[in-house]
């Protein structure tokens, strides 16, 4: 019984975190708590040396999903690229850092059911804009305007009218925003018209 609970202690001893600031494997959980939507763990953690605070995260490990990009070139699935982007999208929106993170999480978890070993960027770009119209529709915009290059207002246009059949979209009233449709101009006056006044 005793050796047992030598061997026990011995391993939960190898089982911590060594502390980012002294190095010492001497830290105990304070918080632990989901987030991701519940793919990841968050532990909040203390230093019984140093007595610093710090963050861990645990995940599930998946294999290495590879992306195939538009050039035909192969690279590893990055989630916080796809974090950044739609973070630069959300810029100055009232989205918060943990719905972005559920929205790479909802994206994460869609190429790992649908996919073994490899994803077009293409799938990544549209659940990504999908999940985001539903967060934010200005985010969306400028999340479609990268991906999608949107070279000019019309583009702007068409992709916000095409948001506005879609009867699910009652978030923002984006009306405001458009153009009409066909955009009418005050003629300008020739000299003929002006002997008439």
């Amino acid at each position: 019984m005793v050796n047992s609970i030598a061997f026990r202690a011995r391993r939960v001893r190898l089982w911590r975190m060594k502390c980012p600031f002294c190095h010492q494997e001497n830290d105990k959980v304070i918080d632990s708590r989901p987030s991701d939507d519940g793919f990841v763990i968050r532990r909040r953690r203390a230093c019984n040396l140093c007595e610093r605070r710090f963050t861990t995260y645990e995940r599930i490990e998946t294999p290495q999903v590879r992306v195939l990009k538009r050039d035909g070139t192969r690279v590893p699935f990055d989630r916080e690229k796809l974090r950044q982007g739609l973070e630069r999208a959300c810029w100055k929106r009232p989205v918060s850092t943990d719905q972005i993170a559920g929205l790479v999480a909802r994206v994460e978890l869609d190429i790992d059911t649908m996919f073994e070993t490899e994803v077009e960027s293409s799938f990544i770009g549209q659940k990504a804009m999908q999940y985001l119209a539903e967060v934010d529709q200005v985010a969306y915009v400028r999340f479609a305007s990268v991906y999608r290059h949107f070279k000019d207002a019309d583009d702007f246009a068409r992709e916000i009218r095409q948001m506005l059949d879609n009867p699910d979209s009652d978030e923002i009233d984006m009306q405001s925003y458009l153009p009409p449709k066909k955009m009418r101009f005050p003629r300008k006056k020739k000299a003929n018209d002006l002997d008439d006044c």
